[in-house]
């Protein structure tokens, strides 16, 4: 059991690498660097389970004792307690504070690569949001806009890790378009869009590459094409910098699009185009200590 922190009793705590290992990370990411103090108001995001709701209220008093004020509707900062898929709701249910607020997620079952901390690093990880300088980095995200042909308002929305498209019924039939040129014909189950951070997510078990979060793209990947003389792809994921972007244009009659947006999932009908593109927005997540992208990417396949 962990005993209650008491907030008057604790300098900063200093970990051994941290600035060695950030500057290292400071290369490869856009950072900022904040001074301890600057994190007042906090939230906390769990998957509901009865352990991570202990720990839920466990942080709630501990930062309590450090004068931090719980906020779910404004705050500075969004602790994530559970998996990578309870860090994806937090990312949406905070979607429209994304200047404003930071993540940091902890992991109460596998490892999530989101998650830096683990469960027994709890009473760390709160001395740290109340006493210690931190940095905050920058991912980037993906941006989905669906236009339609009844002249409705095209609709878009942000995602973390992937959006991917299928038919509502059926095989999906569409063209390729990259930067408004015909670039192929895909007949097939359907097409994955991921950011960088994604790239290790639904993309990696379709084939795809996984793609370091300082190069800011998407990347397009396909899900069990069917090529012949009429429709042929290139049948390898296509990497797309900032600057491009991609459309998906419904060829022949529609039965409507099955779009999910990270695990949010939708059908959209009267659809003329789907586009995607680098977002504008980023997503910050609050580093208290250094955890390089490689480094997150071994320990989360490799071990």
């Amino acid at each position: 059991m962990y005993s209650r922190i008491q907030a008057g009793n604790h300098s900063s705590v200093r970990m051994e690498g941290v600035r060695v290992g950030m500057d290292e990370e400071k290369k490869d990411l856009h950072r900022n660097r904040f001074p301890a103090g600057t994190l007042k108001r906090f939230a906390v995001k769990t998957r509901d389970d009865e352990f991570s709701n202990e720990i839920r209220e466990r942080i709630i008093r501990y930062l309590s004792d450090f004068q931090l004020s719980h906020d779910e509707k404004k705050p500075d900062i969004v602790i994530s307690v559970g998996g990578d898929g309870t860090l994806l709701q937090a990312f949406h249910q905070y979607i429209y504070r994304l200047k404003d607020t930071s993540f940091v997620g902890i992991h109460t079952g596998h490892l999530g690569f989101y998650a830096d901390w683990t469960a027994e690093e709890v009473e760390k990880l709160v001395i740290s949001i109340a006493r210690n300088d931190f940095n905050v980095v920058e991912y980037p995200l993906l941006q989905t806009t669906v236009h339609f042909t009844d002249h409705t308002d095209p609709v878009s929305y942000l995602a973390l890790n992937e959006c991917t498209v299928r038919s509502a019924k059926g095989l999906l039939v569409a063209d390729i378009l990259i930067n408004d040129e015909q670039f192929e014909s895909f007949r097939g189950d359907g097409l994955c869009f991921s950011t960088p951070t994604g790239s290790t997510a639904y993309n990696k078990g379709l084939s795809g590459a996984i793609i370091h979060p300082s190069l800011p793209s998407i990347q397009l990947s396909e899900m069990a094409s069917i090529n012949n003389r009429v429709f042929r792809t290139i049948g390898s994921p296509l990497i797309l910098p900032k600057h491009h972007h991609c459309q998906v244009k419904p060829v022949g009659d529609s039965d409507g699009f099955n779009v999910t947006i990270d695990h949010l999932s939708m059908i959209h009908d009267h659809v003329k185009m789907i586009e995607f593109s680098v977002a504008r927005e980023k997503i910050r997540f609050a580093r208290f200590r250094p955890l390089p992208f490689w480094q997150r990417v071994r320990e989360a396949f490799i071990g």
